[in-house]
């Protein structure tokens, strides 16, 4: 005989321990990630000026170029190793799952050894390649593009492969091709819209993680934001702070940006 299942009163209690439980932990996450958002923006009006200051960008680049510098290399290193991560990944990712399965998981490796390597030991590898790069192209900050993509493969592999995974991308290809499509015309126009959120997570991760990158850009002398800002740090901690916090909502808003994307084109469908 079989024994009978719980009632609907402890399956409503059970539902509401899970409802209290969670709300229990987005509260104290989301004290936990708003306390130093808050100490950042009573710390940055300490100075009337400060916002001021970096709502004028002319002021911004007279009183402060370093910044205004970093600024735009740093803007300029994130639109550049987002295209160059496309432009290698996608096409590898999809061609392997179609033509070369059988090497798929030591892509997978290859592109996840970044990921188990720190930064420091990646810039005591990178620095003699340096040392070549300045040779021949020059010590601009935009050859920071080269060392960025390498790391930024684990993260944005992970978010093609999510998004290769989610469809039958052989059946698409198989129907793209018995209909006498070239591959190419397989990859841009039958497989690549069908993951285009995927693509686009993956350039979020990348922007993201470019404009928060020092270790590597400090190591190599090179300038972005963050070296920018800390060494705005020694001359005005208002003003250091204030773009750290700018940083980071631009950084939300682009996740933000990402997710209406997402679920517009979900709805869509």
């Amino acid at each position: 005989m079989a024994r009978p299942g719980p009632g609907a009163g402890v399956i409503a209690r059970r539902a509401a321990r899970q409802r209290a439980f969670r709300w229990v932990v987005l509260v104290l996450l989301g004290v936990f990630f708003a306390l130093p958002l808050a100490a950042m923006v009573e710390f940055s009006t300490r100075e009337p000026g400060t916002w001021s200051l970096l709502a004028n960008w002319t002021k911004l680049n007279e009183t402060y170029p370093a910044l205004a510098e970093g600024i735009v290399a740093s803007l300029e290193q994130a639109a550049l190793t987002a295209l160059l991560m496309l432009v290698l990944l996608v096409p590898t990712a999809i061609w392997v799952r179609l033509r070369l399965p059988r090497i798929r998981r030591l892509v997978e490796f290859l592109c996840l050894l970044p990921l188990t390597i720190p930064a420091i030991v990646l810039v005591v590898g990178l620095a003699p390649v340096y040392a070549w790069v300045n040779y021949f192209v020059g010590g601009s900050s935009l050859t920071l593009v080269f060392a960025y993509t390498v790391l930024v493969l684990p993260y944005a592999y992970r978010a093609i492969d999510a998004g290769l995974s989610a469809i039958d991308v052989k059946t698409l290809a198989e129907a793209a091709r018995g209909l006498g499509s070239g591959w190419f015309t397989v990859m841009w126009r039958v497989v690549l819209p069908n993951i285009r959120s995927a693509v686009l997570s993956a350039a979020f991760l990348t922007v993201a993680l470019v404009l928060g990158e020092f270790t590597i850009a400090s190591l190599l002398h090179r300038t972005n934001l963050q070296v920018a800002i800390e060494f705005l740090g020694k001359s005005s901690a208002t003003v250091s702070v204030a773009v750290s916090l700018t940083a980071l909502l631009l950084a939300f808003v682009l996740l933000l940006l990402l997710s209406l994307v997402g679920s517009s084109r979900k709805a869509k469908k």
